[in-house]
């Protein structure tokens, strides 16, 4: 990770961070990879440091920190695991959403829970026949009185039934996104319950269920925003989510690489140590370019998500399709450096791959990504 560009703020926040990645996630990534298990214990202590709230404003019981900041904490953290890092930027955009479109009352009743987390948080926009066309969803929210009467049922959502609050995504009004609108969910309303922990390639650190709403009962006051307001705050949520999965990607990859120059050190063939293999050597620079220049990419989209700039939205669509393809390429490629050994599990590196598989398809398909920057692309040329 270059660190010429950060400020004295930043560095002591790596710091930190790394600090944490190393002594709390490394040590047990492998571990709870295999056994599927949720380290709740460690999120909470994750929050401890403020990375419940990342981007919740002080004053909400957030760290008011940017996405410039937001960016390096998750890249930091998925050094230790990308698993548990990539779960936290998701939580995170949850919290976001509430700060940013919740009224006082709304934010005074989750955001505590929140940034502490000892409420998690899940987001709930994709369905079963709703993935990348996200504004085709089904689920509906029907007004009755002073509730709305929730069906239907998403799926790949990350932390479900571990999670307290699920900001769900439901249909209000007639077809395509105008009609959609935004509700907060609680884990023990009635009506809601969890399909079955999903058998995944990676991220087994974390759950993946089906969220299934049976006439879920909940008062006028969970609907965040407007009526119609749902698609917006989805798709704003989102911009930054692809940013901590983007940066996710790049510490997942970097530790990879790092690991990569260490066995290639030790390692002797030809009677030599292998990093002194001029061929390995131009594999290993390759790999450093392209992080390196993915990280350029990811700050630049972050920079101008926290400035506001028009054009951040597909900056950041930008960097979520070249950081999760290139992280993904850059631990494969690990892998191969590592010979059987990076085959094996006990050596983390193939949890890495299969970690940062899934980067490219989460928060919008990378083809989605290109749909949107070429979107802008020919829209500008009109």
């Amino acid at each position: 990770m270059t660190t010429t560009t950060l400020t004295k703020d930043q560095l002591a926040l790596a710091e930190v961070t790394l600090d944490f990645a190393q002594e709390r996630l490394a040590p047990s990534a492998v571990a709870w990879d295999r056994d599927k298990h949720f380290p709740v214990d460690v999120l909470r202590a994750a929050a401890g440091l403020g990375l419940g709230g990342v981007y919740v404003r002080e004053e909400h019981g957030g760290s008011g920190l940017g996405r410039a900041d937001g960016v390096l904490v998750f890249e930091v953290l998925a050094t230790g695991c990308p698993s548990i890092a990539g779960y936290l930027s998701i939580h995170n955009m949850v919290a976001w959403m509430i700060d940013a479109y919740g009224d006082e009352t709304q934010r005074a009743r989750w955001l505590p829970g929140l940034c502490a987390a000892t409420t998690l948080g899940s987001y709930c926009l994709t369905e079963p026949g709703a993935g990348s066309d996200a504004a085709a969803l089904r689920t509906r929210a029907e007004r009755d009185g002073d509730h709305y009467v929730l069906t239907g049922v998403k799926q790949f959502v990350s932390g479900a039934g571990a999670s307290g609050v699920y900001v769900v995504m439901a249909r209000t009004g007639g077809d395509g996104p105008g009609g959609i609108s935004a509700f907060v969910v609680e884990r023990e309303d009635p009506g809601l319950s969890f399909g079955a922990n999903e058998v995944k390639m990676g991220w087994n650190a974390q759950p993946t269920r089906q969220v299934i709403l049976d006439g879920v009962r909940v008062p006028a006051d969970r609907r965040l925003g407007a009526e119609g307001d749902g698609f917006r705050i989805a798709m704003h949520g989102l911009n930054g989510g692809r940013l901590g999965i983007a940066a996710c990607s790049l510490g997942g990859a970097q530790s990879a690489l790092d690991r990569s120059l260490t066995h290639l050190a030790d390692r002797e063939a030809f009677g030599a140590p292998l990093i002194r293999a001029q061929g390995l050597q131009f594999t290993l620079a390759d790999m450093a370019i392209e992080l390196a220049a993915a990280r350029a990419l990811v700050r630049q989209a972050a920079d101008a998500l926290d400035r506001g700039d028009p054009g951040a939205p597909h900056l950041c669509a930008m960097a979520k399709r070249f950081a999760t393809d290139t992280g993904y390429s850059v631990a494969d490629r690990a892998l191969q450096l590592h010979g059987g050994y990076g085959y094996l599990g006990d050596y983390g590196i193939e949890k890495i791959v299969r970690d940062l598989r899934v980067h490219r398809i989460l928060e919008g398909t990378n083809e989605i990504m290109q749909v949107i920057v070429a979107r802008a692309l020919t829209e500008a040329a009109r």
